[in-house]
């Protein structure tokens, strides 16, 4: 975390506008898929140890949906968008006008219209952060599960081995009306994916 605290005001401010862009290009994608105005907030970004991720979202053993998907390229890395139960059935009622069934577990269709609502957030934003830094990075075919979030990550490190200590995460907020919607996603690049990523915007990795 040394690499975090020396940074930079303004090169938070080029992770921000990955998170501005890539949530603009995410409402504009959804908005076509649904053929509806979709609006989102403008994201908070923040870069965190691994081991503050849980905590975020409620805590290990908190029941959460997550969509995984494994990035590939020049930077490779895990991506996680993570959706608390009710969070899920209000972004799939609200804002992909999908009549939820009100169980305990979403039904195969809910689960494949939020499989594919986090599929094209990933994807926005994923596409921004490789504009910006002018690297070959392109997502996998996501896969989603609903279980404790410590299991969910853990997942991410038996089918990849060992994840790098830090992550980006971007506070991702959709407007319905006066609601609002959150949903978070991870970006958590291989050991050796961050000093590429840090080059290519212009951060040295050894920051003094």
């Amino acid at each position: 975390m040394e690499l975090f605290k020396n940074f930079k005001d303004f090169k938070m401010d080029v992770l921000k506008e990955v998170g501005n862009i890539g949530a603009g290009n995410a409402a504009t994608a959804l908005s076509q898929l649904l053929n509806k105005p979709i609006d989102m907030a403008v994201p908070k970004v923040q870069l965190l140890s691994f081991e503050e991720i849980t905590d975020k979202v409620g805590g290990a053993e908190e029941l959460v949906y997550a969509v995984f998907l494994r990035v590939e390229g020049e930077a490779p890395g895990n991506l996680f968008f993570i959706l608390t139960p009710e969070a899920a059935s209000n972004l799939l009622s609200r804002i992909a006008g999908i009549e939820v069934s009100g169980g305990d577990e979403l039904s195969e269709m809910e689960l494949s219209a939020l499989s594919e609502i986090g599929n094209i957030l990933a994807g926005s934003y994923l596409s921004s952060l490789a504009d910006f830094t002018s690297l070959t990075m392109y997502p996998t075919v996501p896969a989603l599960a609903m279980d404790m979030a410590g299991a969910i990550l853990g997942y991410g490190l038996l089918q990849f081995g060992q994840m790098g200590d830090d992550a980006l995460l971007i506070d991702t907020t959709f407007l319905e009306g006066q609601n609002e919607i959150e949903g978070q996603f991870f970006l958590i690049p291989d050991p050796e994916s961050f000093p590429k990523i840090f080059k290519a915007l212009g951060v040295p990795f050894d920051n003094d």
